[in-house]
C-alpha cells in the first residue's frame, strides 16, 4: 500500500477526484493545507481522512515554513506527495527532499503558460487548444518531467471561466489516472521525460 499526502489551499476539487477514484494500492494518509479554513479539509474529515493545517504566515520566511511542512508530511511516511491547488511556491530544498515523488497538476499544456492566469493568457494569445498537465515537481516552476496531458478546444466565445471549467473536467480525469500509474509502478523518469509502461 502506497501512502499519499495531498496538499491543498482551497476546496481541493482535484483532491476530491483522487479520493473518489479509490485507487488500488493507494491510501490517502493525510490532507494538509496552509489554510485552516480550507473547504477541502472539511470534505476530507467528513470522509474519515486525517487532516492538518500549517499556516505559512506563522513562519519567518519560506524556508522555515517548508522545513516545518516537510517535517509534518514525513510523519505520514509518504510514498507520493500531491499538490492539488496548493498555492505556494516551494523552495528547492523542499522539492529536492521529495524528488521524483512530488506531483502537481497545472491548467495549461506545459511548457506553455507557466505560472498564474493561464486561461486568460491562452485566450489572449489566440491558441486553439488548451488543457492541463500532470508533472513531477522540480525547483523550476512548472517545468518538471511531464507525466500526462489532456487537450481541450478553445472556442471563440470562451472567457477564462468557461475555459477553466472545460479544463477542470479533464483535470479530474487525468490526475487520478496519473496517481494510479505512479502507485502501480508504471512510471519511469528518464531525464525530462516520463515513460509509461502498460
Amino acid at each position: 500500500m502506497k501512502n499519499i499526502v495531498i496538499l491543498i489551499s482551497g476546496r481541493g476539487s482535484n483532491m476530491q477526484a483522487i479520493a473518489d477514484a479509490r485507487i488500488a494500492g493507494a491510501r490517502i494518509a493525510a490532507v494538509i493545507s496552509n489554510k485552516a479554513d480550507a473547504e477541502g479539509l472539511a470534505w476530507a474529515r467528513a470522509r474519515g481522512i486525517t487532516t492538518a493545517s500549517l499556516n505559512h504566515k506563522d513562519f519567518d520566511g519560506r524556508d522555515a515554513f517548508d522545513a516545518a511542512l516537510a517535517e509534518l508530511i514525513d510523519t505520514f511516511a509518504p510514498d507520493l506527495v500531491i499538490l492539488a491547488g496548493f498555492m505556494r511556491i516551494l523552495t528547492p530544498g523542499f522539492v529536492g527532499h521529495y524528488e521524483n515523488r512530488l506531483m502537481n497538476i497545472h491548467p495549461s499544456l506545459l511548457p506553455a503558460f507557466t505560472g498564474l492566469h493561464t486561461h486568460e493568457r491562452a485566450i489572449a494569445e489566440g491558441v486553439k487548444f488548451a488543457g492541463c498537465t500532470v508533472h513531477f515537481v522540480t525547483a523550476e516552476l512548472d517545468h518538471g518531467p511531464i507525466v500526462a496531458q489532456a487537450v481541450v478546444p478553445v472556442h471563440d466565445a470562451d472567457d477564462a471561466a468557461a475555459l477553466a471549467a472545460r479544463i477542470l473536467v479533464e483535470e479530474h480525469r487525468l490526475y487520478p489516472q496519473a496517481v494510479a500509474d505512479f502507485v502501480a509502478g508504471r512510471l519511469t523518469i528518464a531525464g525530462q521525460r516520463v515513460l509509461r509502461r502498460d
